[in-house]
């Protein structure tokens, strides 16, 4: 009985450590790689200098007031102008442009609200008939691509990620009509797809159940 007890509070123990443990080292690491972005002024005009002490997140709050002033700046007349020229200069170089593109376009529909990008949880027969996986809609394809497979049925742009790896995954077209949209939540989505469905959302976790309906069972 003592042994079980003991076993029981080491668990519970560990389900507090673990979470919050992962959360403050990946924290850290934020702040650490934020800190390491003050190395690019010269030492002499580095705060640890200046201060003759180190003070930690530091580059966090420098990092976040960069972001703000240059927020504020490309508001302006001026900025406008600049980031265009930078822009100009960025589109000659071929390599280099196709990346900056592409990274631009993401960060847009992403923080700019500009498209439905991640905003619609769906779920998709894949990677056969019969399995289904959890998708974000990333938008419609191209008229060229919508052309090649066929006008008829509009095609959907929708993003498949790994489980435990959300960063990486796959993307996939599929018919409008084969996508069956969720309720739930982005943030509730990668919660699922991140823990490989052992955290599944509270609303819906006391109706889900493995066995089959008594009515489908009928013969």
């Amino acid at each position: 009985m003592l042994k079980k007890k003991m076993k029981r509070i080491f668990l519970t123990g560990l389900a507090v450590v673990i979470p919050a443990g992962l959360t403050i080292y990946i924290l850290s690491l934020i702040i650490g790689m934020m800190d390491r972005l003050l190395e690019i002024v010269p030492e002499m005009y580095q705060p640890d200098t200046l201060l003759k002490f180190h003070i930690p997140g530091l580059g966090v709050i420098v990092t976040v007031a960069l972001i703000f002033i240059c927020g504020l700046l490309t508001t302006s007349y001026l900025g406008k102008r600049l980031v265009g020229f930078g822009e100009y200069l960025v589109g000659k170089i071929p390599f280099v442009r196709s990346i900056y593109q592409a990274i631009k376009r993401i960060a847009e529909s992403l923080l700019m609200d500009k498209a439905q990008s991640f905003k619609n949880v769906v779920l998709v027969e894949y990677p056969r008939r019969g399995v289904h996986s959890i998708g974000f809609v990333t938008g419609m394809p191209n008229g060229e691509v919508q052309q090649k497979l066929g006008v008829e049925k509009p095609r959907v742009g929708v993003f498949i990620p790994l489980a435990l790896t959300p960063y990486s995954g796959f993307f996939i077209m599929v018919p409008r009509e084969e996508l069956i949209e969720l309720k739930m939540s982005v943030e509730e989505a990668f919660t699922l797809i991140i823990s490989a469905g052992i955290v599944t959302p509270r609303e819906r976790s006391d109706t889900f159940s493995l066995k089959p309906d008594a009515k489908e069972t009928r013969p």
